[in-house]
């Protein structure tokens, strides 16, 4: 089992995988946290394609062969376990030969031969919640993978539409998801998010990842997912929403000492 209850898990790497240079970036940020964090359960994540960009003029990534390539490197080099997107069936068998978790997007969660397609491939798979379901509601979604046969089952709460270009987190979720005897993981950065919202493509609140990051760990989160990256600014994807490289291991002792207090 790749969840670890005695360490706080946490999934982070660029929204985009982009190229080398952010990958090892990231990586080399994530060695020294693993080397001074013990206590931190670190998998590397990255997207091979934003499949769903507000424009069809928003740069998608590098597609699957080169983003499959950046994700081995990884690897093999930094020897973190590593996570991507799969928005088809056709793609789950060449991301199950390089990831060690699958993950099923929030706008895709209720499609079921991808999530029996990611199941059967013996990899743990993280789904997200979507923006459009109850915390309620995931129990079937969960309930599909263990049909599956899913080797290990992840679940991930990125917040919910509230009316047009925003998203509001329930905190009850993780109390609610948590039945589904499942880790659930609080995706601090998608939560802040502004759909749509920066002229044909997402903006986004990244001010107010660091509170909700801890205030879902207090509410019973078992881990987090955060993308960071060297420059936001000048990211392709999600910038306003990232976290700074430079600020990411602040964050982290902070949130750690959160969770910490909570299982005392």
């Amino acid at each position: 089992m790749l969840h670890d209850p005695a360490r706080l898990t946490v999934i982070a790497g660029p929204c985009s995988l982009e190229s080398e240079a952010v990958c090892r970036a990231v990586a080399e940020q994530l060695v020294v946290l693993r080397n001074s964090q013990p206590q931190l359960n670190l998998v590397f994540k990255g997207s091979f394609d934003k499949a769903n960009r507000t424009s069809a003029a928003g740069p998608r990534g590098t597609g699957l062969e080169d983003g499959l390539k950046l994700l081995a490197l990884i690897k093999r080099d930094y020897g973190f376990p590593v996570l991507t997107d799969v928005h088809e069936r056709t793609q789950v068998a060449a991301v199950a030969s390089v990831c060690d978790i699958l993950q099923i997007p929030a706008f895709l969660c209720r499609q079921t031969d991808l999530l029996l397609a990611a199941a059967a491939t013996g990899r743990i798979v993280n789904v997200k919640k979507g923006q459009f379901l109850s915390p309620q509601e995931m129990v079937h979604v969960t309930g599909k993978l263990r049909e599956g046969k899913a080797a290990e089952i992840w679940q991930t709460e990125r917040g919910t539409t509230f009316g047009y270009q925003n998203l509001v987190v329930d905190m009850r979720s993780f109390a609610i998801m948590k039945q589904n005897g499942c880790p659930t993981i609080f995706d601090a950065t998608h939560s802040v998010q502004l759909p749509g919202a920066a002229g044909g493509k997402s903006g986004g609140q990244r001010e107010f990842v660091a509170p909700l990051a801890q205030a879902a760990l207090a509410a019973g989160a078992d881990g987090l997912f955060i993308e960071t990256h060297p420059d936001p600014d000048k990211a392709i994807s999600d910038g306003p929403n990232m976290v700074p490289l430079a600020g990411l291991t602040d964050l982290l002792v902070r949130c750690l000492a959160v969770w910490q207090a909570v299982r005392r």
